[in-house]
């Protein structure tokens, strides 16, 4: 099909044009127009789990990561009603963990942080939670800090689907749903996980972390200290 007569979609207003099996986000990324996500990767199936880049199409919310493009659908973003959302739904994120951005290795590369920054988060406006979860040491090149996760299931299905080794699953229900290890000790040195693992580098957030290279970069010059995350290309992703 040529751009001549490509269909569209409207997305706050602009028409922008889709490819046959897009999701509004996938197309509305390519077009190079930013929706606020953290779950979604362009690597990976739709998850629609964080809700972040929940839209309104014909009226309707929904999930643009899980939303299929259509022609004629009128889909609006850039809202003074969806912002306020976002910005809820990041607020209780960061209060659900334990987030301390200063102090945090992936300072200046959390997907997390630079979305906050992006959609204008002032704080948490919550009661922090501050749960009480442990830092598993166990492996020799991986660290893994709990505290941090988002339950994006990212590494999960990176670990599935690339590695082909199900190291991570997500467990428990409603507040005390957490990541867990395959392994019988909980512990991530009793699987066969590895550094150049696609799951051991596409957490969003702190929690998957490599042993040895702390603050190798210093911050100030990492990927969002240099540009906001709504200038990300889509395959920018880690």
């Amino acid at each position: 099909m040529s751009n001549g007569d490509a269909a569209l979609f409207l997305l706050d207003g602009e028409e922008l044009p889709f490819e046959p099996g897009d999701s509004v986000l996938q197309a509305a990324m390519r077009a190079g127009r930013y929706i606020p996500h953290l779950c979604w990767h362009p690597d990976f199936a739709p998850h629609g789990s964080c809700r972040v880049c929940s839209v309104k199409a014909n009226g309707r919310a929904g999930a643009a990561c899980t939303l299929p493009a259509s022609a004629g659908l009128n889909v609006e973003s850039n809202t003074d009603e969806l912002n306020a959302h976002r910005k809820t739904l990041l607020q209780m994120l960061f209060i659900e963990g334990n987030h301390f951005c200063p102090s945090c290795e992936k300072s200046g590369n959390c997907q997390l942080q630079a979305t906050a920054y992006e959609v204008g988060m002032e704080g948490p406006h919550f009661e922090e939670f501050y749960p009480d979860r442990p830092v598993d040491a166990s492996h020799p090149d991986i660290l893994l800090d709990f505290n941090r996760c988002i339950l994006c299931e990212l590494c999960v299905r990176a670990s599935r689907d690339v590695d082909g080794k199900n190291i991570f699953a997500i467990g428990g229900h409603g507040i005390g749903t957490r990541l867990l290890v395959n392994a019988a000790s909980g512990r991530l040195g009793d699987t066969d996980m590895a550094l150049g693992d696609r799951a051991a580098s596409i957490c969003p957030v702190g929690v998957i972390l490599p042993k040895r290279r702390g603050f190798a970069v210093p911050i100030g010059q990492r990927r969002f200290d240099i540009h906001p995350v709504s200038d990300e290309p889509p395959g920018g992703q880690p």
